[in-house]
Formats: C-alpha cells, sequence, structure tokens
C-alpha cells in the first residue's frame, strides 16, 4: 500500500501534461497547498513551473498574499560592445539570472512591456547581412518557466514607436513602417485572446515617440511629426471606452528616457539632461527637479524602478562614482537623492521591473 501511493504521488508530482486532476501538493488541500508553494522564494520559479502546470497558480496567490517580489529586468549591452543580454537584479542590485536569449534576429527600436509578470518584446528593426528589415515579431519572457515564447504578430510591421500596458491591454502608436515611412496607425494585443486589433489611428504621423498610461488612458507625447516643425509637444490621449483620441498641447518633446512612478510621469529631456521632468496627470502640469551630477557636460541616463522609486542608469562610466542615483518621489524635502548599489553589468539599454 505504501509503495502504491509513493508511485502515485511520484507520478503527480512530476507530471507536466494534463495534471488538472492530481493534487497541487499531495495530502495537502489545494487552498493550503497554493499557499505553500506562494512561500517559496522566486528563484525557484524555473524550477518549479516545469513540474507541473498547477504549480504555476501559486503566482497568483503570492500577489493576493502580498509575497510578491519586484526583480528589475535590464537589456545590457555587454561588456565588448558585441551584444545584448537581459540580465535580472533584485532589490539589493545582486544579479538573479541572465535569461535565455530572446528568439530571432539581434532588434532595434522595439517596444517592452510588462503584463501580468510576463516580459513582452515587440516589433523593431534588424540588420542580417546588410540588409535591413521591419519586423512585427512579438515575442513573451515567462519567467515560471525561464523561457520565451512566441505571441501574435502585430498588423503593422514598425520601429521606433510608442507602447504601454492599460488596463491589461498592450498599445502601439505610431513609428516607422517597412518603407521608412512615418506611421499614424494604432493597435491594441488583448493577451487572454492572443489578438491585435487595428484601433482609430493619429491624427498626424508620430515617430520616436513614448507613451504611458494614466487612470485608464493612454498618454503618447515626444518624437516628432510630419505635420510640425520640430519636435512635437502635441500629447495624444486614447480613451479606450470611447475609441476616439483627444489632444492636449503641454508635452515633452525630444525624451531620452521615461518611467510612470505612482501617478506622475518622469522624463529625461535631451536638451536639459540634468533636470527631471514630471508630468502629473490630474492637471496637465509639469515641474523640473535638478538632477545631483557634476563633472562631464555630458550625461545620459536610462531609468529603472524599484519600490516606488526611480533609478537613473548613468551612461557614462565615470558619473556617480560606481553609485546608481535613486530619487523618492515620496521622501521629505531635501532628502530625494540617494544611492543605490543596483547596478547594470554593462550599459543599460531597456530596463522594467517585474512583480511576482
Amino acid at each position: 500500500m505504501a509503495a502504491s501511493v509513493s508511485g502515485e504521488t511520484n507520478a503527480c508530482l512530476h507530471s507536466v501534461g494534463d495534471d488538472f486532476d492530481c493534487p497541487i501538493l499531495p495530502g495537502l488541500p489545494d487552498d493550503i497547498a497554493k499557499y505553500c508553494l506562494a512561500l517559496v522564494p522566486r528563484t525557484y520559479f524555473p524550477t518549479m513551473g516545469t513540474v507541473s502546470r498547477r504549480w504555476r497558480s501559486f503566482i497568483i496567490v503570492r500577489r493576493l498574499s502580498g509575497l510578491v517580489e519586484e526583480w528589475i529586468y535590464v537589456l545590457s549591452m555587454d561588456t565588448n560592445g558585441d551584444g545584448t543580454h537581459w540580465e535580472v537584479l533584485d532589490c539589493f542590485g545582486n544579479k538573479q539570472a541572465v535569461l535565455p536569449r530572446m528568439p530571432g534576429p539581434v532588434i532595434a527600436g522595439f517596444g517592452v512591456v510588462v503584463v501580468n509578470g510576463k516580459l513582452i518584446v515587440m516589433a523593431g528593426y534588424s540588420m542580417v547581412a546588410g540588409v535591413g528589415s521591419v519586423s512585427s515579431d512579438v515575442y513573451q519572457y515567462d519567467s515560471c518557466l525561464n523561457s520565451w515564447s512566441k505571441l501574435s504578430n502585430m498588423n503593422v510591421p514598425r520601429y521606433d514607436f510608442a507602447c504601454a500596458e492599460v488596463n491589461g491591454m498592450v498599445y502601439a502608436v505610431g513609428g516607422y513602417g517597412v518603407d521608412g515611412d512615418s506611421l499614424s496607425c494604432a493597435e491594441v494585443y488583448n493577451p487572454e485572446t492572443d489578438k491585435w486589433t487595428l484601433i482609430e489611428s493619429l491624427r498626424r504621423p508620430r515617430w520616436g515617440c513614448f507613451a504611458c498610461g494614466f487612470e485608464g488612458k493612454l498618454y503618447v507625447m515626444g518624437g516628432r511629426s510630419s505635420f510640425t516643425i520640430g519636435n512635437s509637444r502635441f500629447v495624444d490621449v486614447y480613451n479606450p471606452i470611447e475609441q476616439s483620441w483627444c489632444e492636449m498641447k503641454n508635452g515633452c518633446v525630444m525624451v531620452t528616457a521615461h518611467a510612470v512612478v505612482g501617478k506622475k510621469l518622469f522624463c529625461i529631456e535631451w536638451k536639459n539632461q540634468r533636470k527631471l521632468a514630471i508630468f502629473n496627470p490630474e492637471d496637465g502640469s509639469w515641474k523640473m527637479v535638478g538632477v545631483p551630477v557634476t563633472g562631464s557636460s555630458r550625461v545620459g541616463f536610462r531609468f529603472g524602478i524599484i519600490e516606488d522609486k526611480l533609478l537613473l542608469f548613468s551612461l557614462e562610466e565615470e558619473q556617480g562614482g560606481g553609485n546608481t542615483l535613486m530619487y523618492d518621489p515620496n521622501a521629505t524635502t531635501g532628502s530625494e537623492w540617494q544611492t543605490s548599489k543596483i547596478k547594470p553589468s554593462g550599459l543599460c539599454l531597456s530596463c522594467v521591473t517585474i512583480k511576482a
């Protein structure tokens, strides 16, 4: 009898097929088993994810129980400068993992969003054997399986476009198309159906722009338009409920870095990289905050987010004395700026935070 039970238990624990008739942890009610698995550190996600499809459900329980961990995913330039890799850092700056190489050719001008704790990389421009190509490919990284998978292609191949997650949906707007033409078209991705759908286009083409979500609406700003002289200050706002765009004229122009922390947008503009431009969507106002840097006049940053604080990863090795600048918008006046030991192994090209 003991041997029989052991055999059944082993079969359940190692099943990777249709295992929904097996208990999550033999001998325990499923609700209790989920909470037990929710206590396991995130480092073991990939191993646990391959044991059983039902074991992946503990991630939902982690969120409900407030047991989620924040990890920073950085697309970092290799030290020799001839390649890139995604690496994962925890809140102490410890490198937790290096992601498997993403399928497909090396791309530039791509978009990155996080949806349901998964990393999504979409579209972009690639050069293979001297031939340039604009992509509509979309890939997703699942930390539970430590692997990439292919999602449905976008309707329109594009690069240097704006993208953001709003209410669990992914939006892609503008950019350049296959012939180098500027685009005004926009589309939305539904993760539940794995389907891209075209939505109402912008009133004008727009490229080199960026996007973010506030209060259930999509904001697109920055970049250029063929109908304006110089860089655009127009902000295009899309309301998913009304399925229509409106316009305001109070945006940033050439933005080299942007991030949303709390309910505000933080930007670094190309012409003034020693100050943060902070946008409050409630009243459409902007304010400027000085960045405490000295030395070289050539200053550049990429942004990261950890625990509702803004990380400024320097694009110059000598900046910051080896430390990353950190801005806490909720700190008392005079103590907003600190330093952090969180630092990528190479030049930061892109950065997102995943809670799981």
